[in-house]
């Protein structure tokens, strides 16, 4: 919240090291004031490593991370209101 930002983007990737190429790797893009950070998250186990966003998988295994999820956690632990969460693809930043 020391930044500032006006807008948190998400972005859920697939996850470099699975053989499968689930998707259950997050990407947070943080507009600042006067920059972007990128804040990168990867499963392990059931869960992403640092927000413990769980990972679900469908009837065939395949994991995911569900975006009603990331739209949870950013709601429950960002909390101001006047910042925009949106996906990456749907993204317009000022």
């Amino acid at each position: 919240m020391e930044l500032k930002p006006n807008a948190i983007v998400y972005n859920i990737e697939q996850y470099g090291l699975s053989d499968t190429r689930e998707l259950a790797a997050l990407r947070l893009i943080i507009q600042g004031q006067e920059k972007y950070y990128v804040f990168l998250d990867f499963r392990r186990e059931e869960r992403l490593k640092e927000t413990g966003i769980p990972v679900s998988g469908d009837k065939r295994s395949n994991r995911y991370i569900d975006e009603e999820a990331v739209k949870s956690f950013l709601r429950t632990h960002i909390g101001d209101k006047n910042i925009t969460f949106c996906s990456y693809w749907n993204a317009r930043l000022k």
